[in-house]
Order: structure tokens, then sequence, then C-alpha cells
């Protein structure tokens, strides 16, 4: 009896685990379709206002923008890393982490003073276990980050980079293409030196426009709005991949949980079924020695 007993208390665990993987599951699958729905309408917004920057540099005029111009050096650079506040979303976190651990080392053997800056919980951990200190740490940027937010971290990165305190930003993030693909990669956001798609910024296709006011003082605006929503639309990108990943592997914990449930009624079945048949055998037997 003793190990029908085990069986079935470990069922029961299970069948509790099912129902939190479950609950999990269903709820990222509600905040993914938010999510989805917020980074679409960022990323049309992001390449038409992208579109814009290159016209304006194309508009055959003579004009510049600090943004837009490479240092001649990079002395300083800064490596943003997005990560989760939460854990159980498969290897999300894990996909992040090792290509900003790449660019890190990458930047530090060319001598370039790097600025780490971490956002969410687990990057924050897995930094520290590998007894790197990130010189800031963001917390509150959770699975629906605002524009104000990042706007407060958009304008100091332009002021840094305005300033000569910044020549490179780096954000490791996991970029949405689709509900079935998201990729860990690293962007380099600071100098705007390439368009949506990765077209050159400085190419020699012109494009006839008239301003009013002039190209020069349009590009005062919309460069360093460019910059601000493409920043916007990598967290957005990295809330709604957390999400499917996270989607992904409660789904598989479920499924998995079902069949080990399956799998242990059967044995817990086959235990009870020889418990009788034992038991029923000693009943048999004592019955025929009583009447012997």
């Amino acid at each position: 009896m003793a190990k029908a007993r085990a069986l079935d208390r470990r069922r029961r665990s299970i069948r509790n685990i099912r129902k939190i993987t479950r609950t999990m599951e269903l709820i990222s699958r509600a905040q993914f379709k938010r999510a989805m729905d917020r980074a679409t309408a960022a990323s049309a917004y992001t390449k038409r206002i992208t579109k814009l920057v290159g016209d304006l540099v194309h508009s055959g005029l003579e004009v510049s923008h600090p943004l837009l111009t490479t240092p001649p050096e990079t002395l300083h650079a800064g490596l943003l890393v997005l990560t989760a506040n939460r854990g159980m979303c498969g290897g999300y976190n894990a996909g992040v982490l090792r290509l900003a651990n790449l660019r890190l080392k990458e930047l530090q053997d060319d001598d370039v003073a790097v600025r780490l800056e971490v956002s969410g919980k687990r990057g924050i951990s897995a930094f520290r276990f590998r007894g790197v200190r990130p010189d800031e740490q963001y917390t509150h940027f959770e699975d629906k980050p605002t524009f104000e937010q990042v706007n407060s971290l958009a304008v100091r990165y332009l002021d840094d980079f305005t300033a000569g305190r910044l020549d490179r930003l780096d954000v490791a993030y996991t970029r949405f293409e689709s509900s079935s693909r998201q990729e860990a990669v690293v962007e380099t956001l600071l100098p705007l030196t390439k368009l949506e798609g990765g077209e050159e910024v400085h190419s020699e296709k012109e494009v006839q426009y008239d301003f009013l006011p002039s190209a020069a003082s349009l590009l005062d605006e919309v460069v360093p709005m460019s910059f601000k929503v493409k920043l916007f639309k990598c967290f957005l990108d990295a809330a709604v991949s957390e999400q499917i990943a996270r989607m992904v592997a409660m789904k598989a914990a479920t499924d998995n949980a079902d069949k080990m449930i399956s799998m242990l009624s059967m044995a817990y079945n086959r235990a009870r079924q020889g418990q009788i048949t034992g038991e029923l055998l000693e009943i048999i037997g004592g019955a025929e020695a009583i009447s012997g």
C-alpha cells in the first residue's frame, strides 16, 4: 500500500504544479496580445520616422546633425542590456546575456571604457554572479514600458553623446519579428549611421523636397525623436518577446505535466491492482487454512 500512496501523492503534487503552469500560460497569452499590438504599432511609427530622417539627409542640401556623425574614435561606450524581472521564460534571458557578454568583452578588448546598464532582475543577478557590477540597474520596466519611462533614459544618452561623454551606445535585447520568430541581438543605436533595414544614412540617393522651415531645423527635431522611438521599440520588443518565451515554456511544462500524470496514473493503477490481488490471495489462503 505504501507504493500506491507514494505514487498518488506524487500525482497530486504534479497536478498542483500543472495548475500553476497552466495559469501562467494563460496570463502570458493575454499579456502577449496586448504587448504585440503595442510593438507592432511602434514598429510602423519607427520605420516611418526613420524614412523621414533618411529623406531629409538625402534632400541634396548640406545638412548635418551630431547624432548622424560617427566620432573619429570610440573611447567611451554604453551597453544597455534588457532582460526580464521574472524567470520561467525558457532561454529568453540566456540568449540576451550571452550576446551582451560577448559585446562587453569585445569593447573591453579594444580598450574602450564601457558603462554597463542592465534592466531586469535576471540580468542583474547574472552579471553579479560573474563578478560584474552594472553601473546602472533598472527594475521598474515591466511588461508594459511607457514612453515616458524610456524617454528619461533617451534624453540622458542624447546629452552624453552630444557632449562627447558617449561615443557609442549598444542595446542587447530580443527583437520581435513575428509571433513565431524572436531573435536576441545587439544593435548600435548611437550614432544613427544606419536607417531601418541597414541602409546607410550617407548614401548618394537624393530626394527632392521643399522645406518649411529649413531641413536643418527639421533635423534638430526629427533626429532625436528617431533615436527615442528606436530605443522605445527595443523595450517593447523585449516585453513581447518575454511573454512569448514564457507562454511557450509554460505550455511545454503543462504538456509534460499531463504526460507525467498519465504515466503515474497507470503506475498507480498497476500498484493498486497488485496490492488488491495480494490481499485477496491472503484472504483465500487464510480461509483455506481455517477450513482445513
